[in-house]
C-alpha cells in the first residue's frame, strides 16, 4: 500500500478559498492568540466570496483599534481613518461613489465611543453602509480602559473596582435610530455570522451587525475569566438565539445571557434615495440624478 507524503511546499501551494480576499503578504496578523477578530474577518471574506461581489466595487473603512486593523488585511480598496471617524469617511466615500458597496469595520470603542455621534446620525439618515462592530467590552489596543459597552460590575484598567456606568445596548441604539437591518452574533456562530454578512451585503441602507468577540489578553485577565477557550465555551453555553426580539430586551450583563439573532430586517428609503426624490421635486428639470460614476449634477 503506497502512501503520499504532503510537503510544506504542497500545503503552501493550496490556496485557501478566501485567500484572494485577504492581503496574504501581510500575514501573520498582529492580533493576540484566541482573539476573535480574525474569525470575524474570515467570515466577512467568505461572505464576499459566496456572494460573488466584484472586488473592484467594494471598499472597506475602519478606525483606530484592534478591529480597525481589519481594513489593512482585506484585499479591497481600504481606508484606515482616524479614531472614531470611520463612519463619516465612509459616508463621504458612499456619496462620492454611490455604486460602491462600502463596509465600516471597527470596534466598540471606536464606533460607539468617540464615534458615537457619527453612528447615530448615519443610522438616522439611513446611510447606505454595512457597519460591522466587533464588541469585546473594552478598549483593547490602548490598555484595557472602560468602554461604552463594558458590562456593569466588570473590571477594566480605569475601573479596577468594577464598572458602574450603564453600557450601551447597541442593537437597540441602532434600531431606535432607524437602522433597517440589525443583528448580533458571537464569533462562535461562524455559519450564522457569515449568512448575516451575506444578507447585509445584499441589502440597502444602514445595516448594523454587532459581533461579540473575546479579548483574553485584557478583558478576560482583568476579570479572571480564564483563557480565550473559556470565553468561547461561555458563548456556547450562554448564547440564546431569538430572532425578531424587541431590542430593548437584548442588553448584556456581566457574564449574563447573550441574546443573538436578526432583530430588525425591513426596508426604507436610503439617504441617497431621499435626496434624489427631494431634489427631483424641488428642482424639477434642473436636477439630474446621480451619474453611474457618482456625483450630484445640477444646473
Amino acid at each position: 500500500m503506497s502512501t503520499t507524503t504532503i510537503t510544506e511546499t504542497d500545503i503552501a501551494a493550496r490556496k485557501h478559498p478566501v485567500a484572494p480576499y485577504l492581503r496574504m503578504d501581510r500575514m501573520p496578523h498582529i492580533w493576540c492568540p484566541t482573539c476573535g477578530i480574525g474569525t470575524v474577518m474570515k467570515c466577512y471574506a467568505q461572505a464576499l466570496e459566496e456572494t460573488g461581489i466584484n472586488m473592484d466595487k467594494a471598499a472597506i473603512v475602519s478606525g483606530i483599534g484592534c478591529t480597525g486593523r481589519v481594513a489593512g488585511y482585506m484585499n479591497l480598496d481600504a481606508f484606515h481613518s482616524t479614531h472614531g471617524r470611520a463612519i463619516p469617511f465612509a459616508t463621504g466615500l458612499k456619496l462620492g461613489r454611490p455604486e460602491l458597496m462600502v463596509t465600516v469595520f471597527s470596534g466598540d470603542g471606536d464606533l460607539s465611543g468617540i464615534g458615537g455621534n457619527h453612528f447615530i446620525h448615519a443610522a438616522r439618515r439611513n446611510m447606505d453602509l454595512l457597519v460591522i462592530l466587533v464588541n469585546n467590552f473594552i478598549y483593547g489596543m490602548t490598555g484595557g480602559q472602560n468602554a461604552p459597552t463594558t458590562p456593569l460590575t466588570a473590571k477594566s484598567s480605569t475601573m479596577p473596582y468594577g464598572n458602574f456606568e450603564e453600557p450601551f445596548n447597541l442593537p437597540h441604539l441602532a434600531a431606535s435610530c432607524g437602522a433597517p437591518y440589525v443583528a448580533r452574533w458571537t464569533c462562535l456562530h461562524i455559519r450564522r455570522l457569515t449568512k448575516s454578512f451575506k444578507e447585509a451585503i445584499d441589502r440597502k441602507g444602514f445595516r448594523f451587525i454587532e459581533v461579540i468577540a473575546p479579548c483574553s489578553t485584557l478583558y478576560a485577565r482583568l476579570n479572571k475569566l480564564g483563557t480565550g477557550f473559556n470565553l468561547m465555551q461561555y458563548y456556547h453555553d450562554n448564547a440564546e438565539i431569538r430572532h425578531g426580539v424587541d431590542t430593548r430586551e437584548v442588553s448584556i450583563g456581566f457574564q449574563d445571557r447573550i441574546i443573538c439573532g436578526k432583530f430588525v430586517d425591513e426596508e426604507r428609503p436610503t439617504f441617497l434615495d431621499n435626496m434624489q426624490t427631494h431634489y427631483t421635486k424641488t428642482l424639477g428639470d434642473k436636477f439630474m440624478p446621480m451619474s453611474p460614476e457618482g456625483g450630484l449634477i445640477h444646473e
